[in-house]
């Protein structure tokens, strides 16, 4: 990289939109939006951890932000080799950041690779630890090579089951929705033993609450998404735990002869008692 990373949205947003719908989106809704990302915020942080890559760019990041982790369970790791981390997903920024940190400490940048949505791929930073995930088309087969390749390789890898960040549950719990189920899959197919992992965190109420009124709306698009960056710049000097269970054999999940699903309800349940 030639220069720090920099997001600029009214950049991003002119060059993506139609022409023919472009001109009617005024300049003030995208400053608008770039406010509500906190964009100048972001931007700072990149230019702070410039040109830090990796674990070291993440824990700049953290360190940048005043914000302190306790890892409890590390020596739980010890010994093991080709582990699948599976971890709740409370943050939806700083906890993806913070594992980073920690395993890339711990293992090397090189032995980690942490499965993403392919438009994280834009942190350039992060990108020789991300994997993406693509389901459609071209990119998306070689998309599926790229996470079989590494899933048979002895790189430790990281993902986030339930796809989407934790949101408010009846009652007033924040936990993960339903945990998708090829994770366990892959866990067994390439004998990788499954380390539960609890990250304890979580975002403001402004995020809860829009995520719980848009779905009361009907809307099928995840507004609520547009404000996880903001919400990394609100978690400044918070504390955060994160919690590494003991590995769970894959010959022993393979025992239990349950469907994937089942299996993946099981360990999500594991995460939120350990």
């Amino acid at each position: 990289m030639d220069k720090p990373l920099e997001i600029d949205l009214h950049a991003i947003l002119r060059g993506r939109l139609p022409q023919k719908i472009n001109r009617f989106v005024p300049g003030f809704l995208i400053t608008a939006l770039e406010k509500l990302i906190r964009q100048k915020e972001l931007n700072e942080m990149l230019r702070v951890a410039y040109p830090l890559r990796g674990s070291e760019f993440s824990r700049k990041i953290l360190e940048h932000l005043q914000i302190t982790v306790e890892v409890v369970g590390m020596e739980n790791l010890d010994s093991r080799s080709r582990l699948m981390f599976a971890s709740n997903h409370p943050l939806g920024g700083l906890d993806g950041i913070a594992l980073i940190a920690v395993l890339g400490e711990h293992y090397g940048d090189s032995n980690v690779r942490f499965l993403v949505n392919d438009m994280l791929m834009n942190i350039e930073p992060l990108s020789d630890v991300f994997l993406p995930v693509n389901k459609y088309g071209s990119q998306g087969r070689g998309a599926a090579k790229a996470i079989n390749d590494a899933m048979a390789s002895d790189k430790h890898i990281l993902q986030f089951p339930a796809g989407l960040v934790s949101r408010l549950h009846p009652g007033g719990e924040i936990a993960d929705l339903d945990w998708q189920k090829s994770f366990v899959a892959k866990a067994i197919e390439h004998e990788r033993d499954v380390v539960p992992v609890r990250f304890e965190g979580k975002n403001s109420m402004t995020f809860y609450r829009t995520a719980k009124w848009r779905k009361k709306l009907g809307l099928k698009v995840n507004v609520e998404q547009a404000l996880l960056p903001g919400e990394v710049c609100k978690s400044r000097g918070e504390h955060f735990r994160i919690v590494f269970g003991k590995p769970i054999s894959w010959e022993k999940l393979k025992a239990r002869e349950e469907s994937p699903l089942k299996l993946a309800a099981a360990l999500r349940k594991i995460v939120y008692e350990q």
